[in-house]
């Protein structure tokens, strides 16, 4: 509804906008300056990491039985710092008169709640604690951008789209938030 109020209102005022549909944003700033300190956070990178520095019990894997490879839901992850450069585009892109524009923001490709998980083993060197639970109603089986658009039009090329990096900054801002040893 936004979206459609926002392609009503911009001829009227000539206001020029950029609509970006954010896929599952996750990672923190590779220098450790910021990241995603929101209390009861639902991203599962996040919820992993916190179970990965004790701050959680374990982390809720709602359905093994989708049709994906692993049987778990498929989510595109986007590192924050990819979706960051993905705005400042966007800005100059409008600032140099361009038309407004709409783009789906992720990789195009996704990880399994499996997949995550492992990474997050992996990055953290412990073994994260996990409960099947039945699906949530409104759970897709997979979910995963087509950035191409963003692409084409801005040219932008993710520099952090892979698993691991997005796993190993979250983890680390987690230790940094939480007073631990990187």
């Amino acid at each position: 509804m936004t979206e459609q109020m926002l392609r009503d209102t911009a001829p009227a005022c000539g206001l020029g906008f950029g609509i970006l549909r954010y896929f599952n944003v996750a990672g923190a700033d590779p220098r450790g300056r910021t990241g995603q300190s929101t209390p009861e956070a639902t991203q599962l990178i996040k919820v992993a990491v916190e179970v990965a520095v004790g701050r959680r019990d374990g982390v809720a894997i709602f359905g093994t039985d989708w049709l994906t490879p692993d049987g778990t839901g498929v989510r595109d992850d986007i590192h924050v710092s990819d979706l960051a450069d993905a705005h400042v585009r966007v800005m100059e892109h409008l600032r140099a008169g361009r038309p407004n524009v709409t783009f789906n923001c992720g990789y195009g490709r996704g990880a399994s709640v499996r997949e995550v998980l492992d990474a997050v083993e992996r990055a953290a060197g412990t073994t994260i604690n996990s409960r099947l639970e039945p699906h949530r109603a409104s759970d897709p089986p997979a979910l995963v951008a087509d950035p191409g658009r963003l692409v084409a039009t801005l040219d932008w090329r993710p520099r952090h789209d892979d698993l691991a990096t997005i796993v190993t900054t979250a983890l680390a801002w987690e230790r940094r938030l939480n007073g631990l040893a990187a």
